[in-house]
């Protein structure tokens, strides 16, 4: 099964508080998680809309960004949460791999990638990450 509701309800001001996705961690999940997130920021939107239209954007590339590095560097299942906060939105991914992300140098000449963590940052208002013997949380707090 690629996704896995732990919990969920209707959408709306307050209801993305304990919403959460388990995904297996392949490949095919990193579109998941985005869709899901896309879809459940969208009815958010016409429920209360972000300050800005770019908020909704910023939170499904982060969404993304965090699936993709979860599959690429912590095989193995994880999970995506979102929650909506007083001014913003609180998206945290738990996955598998205790080690905590590093930014890498980018070069567009190589094809590797390496702005993701950096593009993460940017639109972030906070970046934490927690990690403990099993794997880590990734905590990432966004304007709305």
């Amino acid at each position: 099964m690629a996704t896995e509701p732990l919990r969920n309800g209707d959408v709306g001001p307050g209801a993305l508080d304990n919403l959460a996705l388990r995904f297996d961690g392949d490949l095919g999940d990193v579109t998941r998680a985005r869709l899901a997130a896309l879809d459940l920021l969208g009815a958010l939107a016409r429920a209360d809309p972000p300050r800005a239209a770019e908020h909704l954007d910023d939170v499904v590339l982060v969404v993304a960004e965090l699936a993709a590095n979860a599959v690429q560097y912590a095989p193995g299942p994880f999970v995506l949460r979102l929650r909506r906060t007083y001014d913003g939105v609180h998206v945290s991914l738990r996955d598998s791999s205790p080690r905590p992300p590093a930014p890498r140098p980018f070069n567009p000449a190589s094809g590797t990638g390496g702005i993701g963590w950096h593009l993460i940052h940017a639109l972030a208002d906070q970046v934490s990450v927690v990690p403990d013997g099993e794997g880590k949380d990734v905590h990432v707090f966004l304007p709305w």
